[in-house]
């Protein structure tokens, strides 16, 4: 489906300038929001995995990893610039205990069945690594990135309160593209909800989870330092150059599955880079586990 085009025409209807809505339609991006129950199957939290015959359970060393969830990439809705593939099946496995205080990632795993592979239920090595099996569904749902979402959540506050000297030179530029060009992005973001609601707890796909980027931006920038590649950064200009890093690699990772955060709970999200999704490399994944304090 042409979901670019269904949200063209429902903005030009609102008369919001079609140069505006191709600006705002390079951020907007569609992920597939997962619930218990509800319509037609895809997956499932939880449970036991179909492995290909003769696989062993996912582990890290001794520790067998739980599967968090499993989805059927056929069953999926195809949404334009996510390299999905087109069948075969996606199970996360994680301890999310462990991945949460070793920062290695050895205790997240992302395997893909390809169809055609004769696979077999595996049997657990512990009860303790099987979770609740729950039937999901999926429906779309719009996202935005953190600057161009409503003002609601405490990242944005600073955006309300912050005097604009006060601001660094990269939010600078961010405002004024936002006053300059996106005059209607209030309507547009609301259109945009409206077409393509959902309140799902887990989602695949959309903007790669912030302190996620916020890491491997840190990373990249302090690597090509450390190997000359740029000059040292002040620390005085570090956040600023921190910004754009993060802005930039918005573009290059891309979310494969993100766990909404809920209080007293952890919640694990994976990430990766656009042309290894699209080649199936889904061991190249990355995931973060977090622990939501109340």
């Amino acid at each position: 489906m042409d979901h670019q085009g269904e949200f063209r025409r429902a903005a030009l209807e609102l008369g919001i300038p079609g140069d505006e809505i191709s600006g705002f339609s390079q951020h907007l991006r569609l992920s597939i929001g997962l619930s218990a129950g509800g319509g037609s199957p895809v997956g499932q939290f939880g449970g036991l995995p179909r492995l290909p015959v003769g696989m062993k359970w996912p582990s890290a060393e001794e520790t067998p990893l739980p599967l968090l969830l499993s989805v059927d990439c056929g069953a999926l809705p195809r949404v334009d610039g996510f390299d999905l593939p087109v069948d075969g099946t996606l199970l996360f496995f994680a301890s999310q205990e462990m991945d949460h205080e070793d920062s290695s990632g050895r205790y997240a795993r992302v395997v893909y069945v390809p169809d055609g592979i004769e696979t077999a239920v595996a049997d657990a090595p512990s009860s303790k690594c099987v979770r609740r099996q729950l039937d999901v569904s999926a429906e779309l749902r719009a996202e935005l990135p953190l600057w161009l979402q409503e003002g609601d959540e405490d990242w944005h506050e600073f955006w309300e309160d912050l005097e604009w000297e006060d601001m660094s030179p990269f939010q600078q530029q961010l405002f004024r593209y936002m006053e300059r060009d996106l005059p209607h992005l209030a309507g547009l973001r609301d259109l945009a909800h409206r077409l393509w609601p959902s309140a799902a707890g887990i989602t695949i796909g959309g903007y790669a989870d912030d302190e996620v980027i916020n890491s491997i931006a840190e990373q990249n920038l302090a690597g090509r330092e450390k190997a000359g590649e740029i000059p040292a950064i002040p620390i005085a200009k570090w956040p600023s150059h921190l910004e754009t890093e993060k802005h930039r690699l918005t573009s290059e990772w891309i979310s494969l599955v993100s766990e909404a955060r809920i209080y007293d709970e952890y919640y694990t999200s994976f990430v990766i880079r656009h042309d290894d999704l699209a080649a199936a490399r889904v061991d190249k994944a990355l995931a973060v586990t977090h622990f939501e304090a109340p």
